[in-house]
């Protein structure tokens, strides 16, 4: 005769610490909250350590991007820049393109909720004169600097931003070639890229790693305060010269001073 047992009650495990520390977070809002939630949890010092630090409502960044033949990434990078927890000014100039770029950013301006202006240049001039024209559109705060091809990530902005938000810099470039990991870029790019860097530093008396670098960050006193003329790509060395020598009025009896410029690995 066949003795069957009671099936015993399934044993109630503890949750392990993941499951509890993941009941543990709160859902949040949006990115800049969920930042809030974790300055308070850690502390700012050691969320500064970690490239998480409190952006002043106030602030405005206008980020300007100059645009030729960008069809296939115009929407990406928007998305991107729209994405990143900082209230925005995004300027876009569009230097003449002809695969239909001008189209899509004509019917972007138009359903925008304001954040988006587009400068629509009347003949190719190329990516110096670009700049400078969104330049003189910029009122934010902090200017930085975007390429549309995204090579760059704007998730990057709030690290790039951090040494002017800290009183620290007034102008900041990005690195790939600085810090503990970076991207692996061509050889004779790389080579041809720190060549010119080698040149432009002796020039400027600076030690950049890398001048032909897509992001530069300034106060918006600064890049609007000095005269560019390149309208190719000697916009590089020729903005970087001219920031440093670029000096603030003197204060209060005190001798003008000059840019501090920092680097960001990106």
């Amino acid at each position: 005769m066949e003795v069957r047992f009671p099936a015993a009650a399934p044993e109630s495990r503890p949750a392990s610490n993941n499951e509890a520390f993941r009941h543990a977070i709160p859902t949040f809002a949006d990115d800049a909250a969920r930042r809030d939630w974790l300055i308070e949890m850690l502390g700012e010092p050691n969320c500064r350590k970690l490239g998480l630090f409190p952006i002043p409502e106030s602030l405005t960044l206008s980020v300007v991007i100059p645009v030729y033949d960008e069809r296939a990434t115009i929407h990406e990078i928007l998305r991107r820049v729209r994405a990143v927890p900082i209230r925005k000014q995004i300027i876009v100039v569009d230097d003449c393109s002809r695969d239909g770029t001008r189209e899509i950013l004509r019917e972007l301006e138009a359903s925008s909720s304001g954040d988006l202006k587009v400068v629509f240049q009347d003949r190719n001039q190329g990516k110096g004169a670009a700049l400078r024209r969104g330049f003189r559109e910029a009122t934010g705060d902090i200017v930085i600097v975007q390429d549309a091809d995204l090579e760059y990530d704007p998730e990057q902005y709030p690290d790039l931003i951090q040494p002017i938000l800290d009183n620290q810099a007034d102008v900041v470039f990005g690195s790939r070639f600085s810090g503990e990991t970076h991207r692996v870029l061509y050889f004779w790019h790389s080579l041809a890229n720190k060549i010119l860097t080698l040149l432009s530093n002796m020039c400027t008396n600076l030690n950049l790693t890398d001048m032909e670098v897509c992001y530069k960050v300034f106060r918006r006193e600064v890049i609007q305060g000095i005269s560019l003329k390149s309208d190719r790509f000697g916009f590089e060395p020729e903005v970087t010269a001219k920031v440093a020598r670029f000096k603030f009025p003197g204060q209060n009896g005190q001798p003008p001073r000059p840019c501090r410029i920092y680097e960001v690995p990106v």
